[in-house]
């Protein structure tokens, strides 16, 4: 790491330039897709939620269309906005760093041409980018899906913005607390970001390498578009065990008093609601984070493009 004295003032290396500018590109991108899906975020932790272990419970969100509307006319139309300002301080912090980490860490593995980039290489770094992300960020997103489910459902939170949900959970709960369901969010960051980055970065240079598209919006698009698809069919799963375990409610002790862990989760979900219980809202997943990838993919080709910067 190198810095110099410069007419009083500190001039960094371009490596820190470089990765300070990514890193903020890549949180800024992450933003703009947050705040235009939030509301499908929403009814998707509510769908999640809904009829947690139980088979034959009447669920109260039956599908997004009719989950949009349920919550618009219960609570109007901010409640489809809860968790807003969670929701970006996790994009913020989370996804500044999956993302922005994804290419240095490709070239720390090898990759010399982003043309000609073992699949491999692109999966292991998307990977390892989204469990460093995620282990520092769990604590915004434990009060964003907090922030984001009905009050009536296990736990009851009631929190007046971010920082109060931030507060209250330190001092009730400790800082475990607001690392309640760091291992499920972390196994759910490592598959996303080895399917989501990868799987745009590999689809838009086989389509450029075969000629198909050249570099540009449409390029974009028809990859971000496949990213999403992959993501959600991934993530459904593991996205729905972390939500149940971070919005449970908890003992005197400070234990959750439904599922011990996230194997436990899984087990008593299959064993009650079946397998079909693990896909329990993915159509809100899909659409959330289908045009969440497109949105956040495209901001960020077009960022980079005029700020000078090589498409990834």
């Amino acid at each position: 790491m190198q810095s110099a004295q410069d007419g009083g003032g500190i001039r960094l290396s371009p490596w820190i330039r470089e990765s300070a500018t990514m890193f903020a590109l890549a949180g800024s991108s992450n933003m703009c897709g947050s705040a235009v899906t939030n509301p499908v975020n929403v009814v998707k932790v509510r769908m999640q939620l809904d009829g947690a272990l139980s088979a034959t419970q009447e669920r109260h969100y039956q599908g997004l269309l009719k989950g949009i509307v349920r919550v618009s006319k219960e609570e109007g139309i901010s409640g489809l906005w809860r968790g807003t300002g969670a929701a970006l301080l996790r994009e913020a912090s989370y996804s500044s760093i999956r993302m922005g980490l994804y290419e240095p860490l490709k070239r720390m593995l090898g990759a010399d041409n982003p043309s000609h980039t073992p699949l491999w290489i692109k999966i292991t770094a998307g990977s390892l980018a989204g469990v460093i992300g995620s282990a520092v960020a769990n604590p915004t997103d434990v009060v964003m899906v907090r922030m984001q489910a009905p009050t009536s459902s296990q736990g009851g939170w009631h929190y007046k913005g971010p920082l109060h949900a931030f507060s209250s959970i330190a001092r009730t709960e400790g800082i475990q607390g607001l690392y309640r369901g760091v291992v499920p969010t972390m196994q759910r960051a490592a598959i996303l970001n080895a399917v989501q980055v990868p799987a745009y970065d590999h689809t838009k240079h086989t389509l450029l390498n075969a000629g198909i598209v050249r570099e540009g919006i449409v390029c974009h698009l028809i990859s971000s578009m496949v990213a999403g698809l992959a993501t959600a069919i991934a993530i459904s799963p593991v996205d729905l065990i972390r939500t149940r375990i971070m919005q449970q409610a908890v003992d005197s002790k400070g234990d959750g008093v439904f599922y011990s862990s996230s194997l436990d989760c899984l087990w008593k979900t299959v064993k009650v609601e079946g397998f079909r219980g693990l896909y329990k809202g993915f159509v809100p997943v899909w659409m959330r984070i289908g045009p969440h990838t497109v949105i956040t993919f495209f901001c960020f080709e077009q960022l980079r493009r005029v700020l000078g910067i090589k498409p990834l």
